[in-house]
């Protein structure tokens, strides 16, 4: 089961402390797999492996712009988030989820697959897009995209629609994808996305046919969410709000009830018999069995 949910508008400092309180439930097994899908105020994120000179723009120019700036533990360099973009962030335990050969996925097992989410995706939309051998990422302007090779792709260089990078802890996936809707692309021009020089970036909006028709970010939300489903070959469910998820998390730390045999259970006419756990409560040693264990008669803290 994928749970996901639509968030609308998060800034970043939420976003990243929404993710950590996820994969500790998801790491203490409260919650189900978790997708969050959203945009971000105008924000650059540097990952682990980020060369600070990819960011072309001075400080006060990120300032006027409104953009702010984040150091983060995810792979990859450079790229830029900001309104008209789905972003995603699937809180999903790597244990939990089967590749084609019936084993546990790997973290580059992982991301193949949300980069086979995002060329369906396009598709969805009538855009031909694939990936380029040794570039993380989705592109469109390929000469024989892999998924969609029927469908004529438009003249001009490679164009990166979808960025992904991702974290693991204890098999648990953090931040995850970035898909161009109808961003803002001059941003862009702050940086050289993911450290690359010689390849731009586009949006689903300058590559469909019919940009009017583009549904809004919401319905690209849950067309994404479904081709996740189809993917990872897992039920997807909407949620409603956060307040869901933390029903699912409470309701899965309450311990279940134990049942009662019938010399447990209880009548007017007899006393109990039903057991009863303790709750720290102190555990009194005979002084025999102190004696034994330490001559000098002090007390045994347990």
């Amino acid at each position: 089961m994928i749970r996901y949910l639509y968030l609308g508008r998060v800034a970043y400092d939420e976003a990243l402390r929404l993710q950590e309180e996820l994969v500790a439930l998801r790491l203490d097994g409260r919650i189900d797999n978790i997708l969050l899908l959203l945009e971000h105020p105008p924000v650059l994120t540097l990952g682990r492996n980020a060369n600070r000179a990819n960011i072309l723009a001075s400080d006060a120019l990120l300032a006027s712009r409104g953009v702010t700036l984040h150091e983060i533990n995810r792979g990859g360099d450079v790229t830029f988030h900001g309104p008209g973009q789905l972003i995603g962030y699937p809180i999903f335990d790597l244990r939990s989820l089967t590749n084609s050969n019936g084993n546990r996925p790997g973290p580059v097992d992982f991301v193949r697959r949300m980069e086979e989410m995002l060329i369906r995706l396009c598709g969805a939309y009538g855009v031909p897009a694939g990936r380029i051998p040794g570039l993380t990422g989705v592109w469109c302007g390929l000469s024989s995209p892999e998924s969609l090779s029927k469908i004529s792709p438009p003249a001009g260089p490679e164009r990166k629609i979808g960025a992904i990078g991702i974290h693991v802890a204890r098999g648990v996936t953090s931040h995850g994808f970035a898909f161009n809707v109808t961003t803002d692309l001059d941003f862009f021009r702050l940086i050289n996305p993911c450290g690359i020089t010689d390849r731009p970036v586009t949006s689903l909006e300058r590559e469909v046919a019919n940009s009017p028709e583009l549904p809004d970010l919401e319905s690209i939300a849950h067309q994404a969410a479904r081709q996740f489903g189809q993917v990872f070959d897992e039920q997807v469910l909407a949620i409603e709000s956060l307040a869901d998820v933390h029903a699912q998390a409470a309701r899965a730390s309450v311990p279940p009830k134990a049942e009662l045999t019938p010399s447990q259970t209880t009548s007017p006419e007899a006393p109990s018999t039903q057991r009863v756990d303790a709750q720290d409560t102190p555990l009194q040693i005979p002084r025999e069995v102190e004696r034994l264990h330490n001559p000098s008669e002090r007390p045994i803290r347990t």
